[in-house]
């Protein structure tokens, strides 16, 4: 072709290695220009998934026509549509010495991993976040310690290819801005959202999750900035509900709130990234906990919803059971509530107000939010005797109730209530350890067999605290 045309047109050969070029020019004596293609922009350019691939473009570089591998009759057809474009004098090829066709194979230009890093690269890609160079002599992983980019475990690097891959998970823009994260009030765009699952360990079809989570604590409700610059214990506590439990794969049954699953695991973790990483959230700085807690590394478990006769926790909270929500929670670490021996529902619901009433404190009282994690053996006893989650709920503010009395300060213990507090009251006035059975969320999960649930205690709710907090999972 090149010898044919040469002269009426531009013929090059584009090579994908810049060694294995050269030998093919010496090989074959080719007289057409090689152009070094080892940074596979042009194969990325003109779409190539198959070498060898020959292209006709017009004077713009606008595709005409295409064909892969080695065809005889391609060619044939080629060679006579470049006579009719460039008027060239008909060539004498006997096109019986050429094969009539020879398989292509892959170009590197697809390659798992090349073609995201040249996306990446190329003009328009959507990466707008700062880069940060890595010495070639540098640890990769010791670097992203250093930089204080971490929770303390390692994190996987978050190149600009498994970026992009993470985005796929979306079809949300990249630069749109989900919320502001405290303590700096730094905006967090999708991309952002993006790279600190990356390096969190996500998979893509997790990001959805990881977004909905994020807008949920940046939200003034939730007062993630409160919950970072309080002393006590709380942490984002994230619960998935709907059908995109099962579609990522996340774990509601045996070991719900250990480890072991990838999806919850990571999902949590990639929250508390993006507090520490775009907020500036970090422990000891605007993060005042005096003790922490396991789960301010990650949080996130699914409801068992298909394991309960009763509502799940979005449908309570105005939502339609198909939808795929995340409901964020300013809470504490797992308490065991053991129970084997309850047969009835009242028995058991007594056990869960016994539990609660030492909450915090056994003389705290007036407590806001809480969520009792109710195992699918515990369910099948309310269940059985027909108790609702209300139920549940008001016997438990039953059992917690004690007269305003014996709530008092004394010499022997300086918590509970004042003496004027007391007498404002009514010190015979009984009081529930809960503002209203409102406050007390049951969600259903865990493993089939073993008669255990947990509570998570709470911090303070209302305004001048943090409120729970649902939002609807995007694309």
């Amino acid at each position: 072709a090149a010898e044919t045309f040469g002269e009426a047109m531009d013929v090059w050969c584009i090579g994908q290695d810049a060694a294995g070029n050269a030998r093919l020019a010496e090989r074959f004596g080719l007289t057409a220009p090689m152009l070094d293609d080892s940074k596979l922009h042009v194969s990325y350019r003109y779409d190539l998934d198959t070498v060898p691939t020959v292209i006709l473009a017009g004077p713009g570089g606008d595709e005409l026509e295409r064909f892969i591998g080695f065809g005889r009759d391609d060619w044939q057809k080629l060679f006579h549509r470049l006579i009719t474009i460039t008027l060239a004098p008909a060539p004498v090829v006997d096109w019986s010495a050429y094969p009539v066709s020879r398989p292509g194979c892959g170009s590197k230009s697809v390659e798992p991993g090349i073609a995201e890093r040249l996306a990446a690269e190329m003009e328009g890609n959507p990466l707008h976040a700062r880069r940060i160079d890595v010495g070639e002599a540098d640890d990769i992983f010791e670097f992203m310690f250093d930089q204080g980019l971490t929770d303390g475990l390692p994190v996987i690097p978050p190149t600009p290819e498994r970026v992009l891959r993470m985005l796929g998970g979306t079809s949300r823009d990249p630069h749109e801005v989900i919320g502001v994260v405290p303590p700096n009030l730094a905006p967090v765009t999708v991309e952002k959202i993006a790279i600190n699952s990356v390096m969190a360990g996500c998979r893509p079809e997790y990001l959805p999750v990881v977004i909905a989570a994020v807008e949920a604590i940046t939200t003034e409700q939730f007062n993630m900035h409160g919950v970072l610059a309080t002393t006590h214990f709380p942490t984002p506590v994230i619960i998935v509900n709907g059908p995109i439990r099962d579609r990522i794969g996340m774990n509601y049954r045996m070991n719900v709130l250990g480890q072991g699953n990838r999806a919850n695991a990571t999902i949590g973790r990639a929250v508390q990234l993006v507090v520490r990483n775009v907020g500036g959230g970090r422990p000891g700085e605007v993060d005042r906990a005096a003790l922490g807690q396991p789960g301010k590394y990650t949080f996130c478990f699914a409801e068992f919803e298909e394991r309960s006769n009763w509502e799940p926790l979005h449908v309570e909270r105005g939502f339609r059971r198909d939808q795929n929500t995340v409901t964020v929670y300013a809470g504490g670490a797992p308490n065991g509530i053991i129970d084997q021996l309850s047969r009835g529902a009242k028995s058991l619901a007594t056990s869960y107000g016994l539990a609660l009433a030492t909450a915090g404190h056994p003389k705290q009282y007036n407590h806001g939010e809480i969520v009792l994690v109710v195992p699918p053996e515990h369910v099948d006893t309310f269940a059985k005797d027909g108790w609702t989650k209300d139920q549940v709920r008001e016997r438990i503010q039953e059992v917690t109730a004690r007269p305003a009395r014996e709530l008092l300060r004394d010499e022997f213990c300086a918590e509970g209530l004042t003496p004027a507090q007391a007498e404002r009251i009514g010190l015979d006035t009984l009081v529930p350890k809960f503002r209203s059975k409102e406050m007390i969320t049951l969600v259903v999960a865990g493993g089939e067999a073993g008669k255990f649930a947990a509570c998570l205690g709470g911090w303070v709710s209302g305004p001048m605290g943090s409120q729970m907090t649902t939002v609807e999972v995007g694309e």
